[in-house]
């Protein structure tokens, strides 16, 4: 528990880090919904790796309920995790998250059709999310696959394929509109570069290139 502590406090700095709107770790703590349902994770993921499964199933419950933000006991999600706003998120059983990964809302890490003939799910049906990865809100991660580290998802993209590192990628289904070598770029708030104009000058680009 003494390792969950530390991983909390480091939680609590990626939110003073990169929410403007809070402005201390007291603010965090209190306002928080976000922060609120990844502390009763980290607890209730605790109590799975012990084998309390049913405890800690009931204690995800409680946490969606309070929340509004459904995260499996049994994910396994690295430090430094912001989920912003909160409302709508859905994180599965066998996702896996890396390190300092920011999430907004309503954005599902889901499951897709690993099943055998009697319709009882199989094996890992989650997203694999690497390090410095931004989600945009409604966004939709689907199936057993890879995001790779520094990978910008914008807001309302369905991923259902991996995506390679230092990547941004936009729109249903989703396709990617940079690559870049340089991870050392500022936070981007909803996975969209600050020179969003220029993405969304591509997107539409490659949209009328579909149609």
């Amino acid at each position: 528990m003494n390792e969950n502590y530390k991983i909390i406090l480091q939680d609590i700095q990626a939110i003073l880090d990169r929410d403007p709107a809070t402005s201390s770790k007291l603010e965090a703590i209190l306002c928080s919904s976000g922060l609120h349902a990844i502390i009763i994770y980290r607890g209730a993921h605790w109590l799975w790796r012990k084998n309390w499964h049913l405890t800690a199933r009931v204690i995800s419950q409680i946490a969606r309920f309070l929340t509004g933000i459904e995260i499996h006991p049994a994910a396994q999600i690295g430090k430094g995790f912001m989920i912003d706003h909160g409302m709508g998120v859905v994180i599965g059983e066998t996702a896996q998250i890396g390190d300092n990964v920011t999430l907004y809302h309503d954005v599902t890490l889901g499951g897709r059709k690993l099943y055998d003939a009697k319709g009882k799910k199989l094996a890992k049906r989650h997203p694999t999310i690497g390090n410095n990865v931004t989600i945009g809100c409604g966004a939709q991660i689907l199936g057993p696959i890879t995001i790779g580290d520094n990978v910008k998802i914008g807001s309302n993209a369905i991923v259902i394929e991996d995506i390679p590192a230092n990547s941004t990628v936009v729109n249903q289904p989703a396709y990617i509109v940079k690559k870049s070598s340089d991870n050392s770029e500022i936070f981007c708030a909803y996975g969209l570069e600050n020179n969003h104009n220029t993405v969304t000058t591509k997107a539409k680009s490659k949209t009328r290139k579909k149609s």
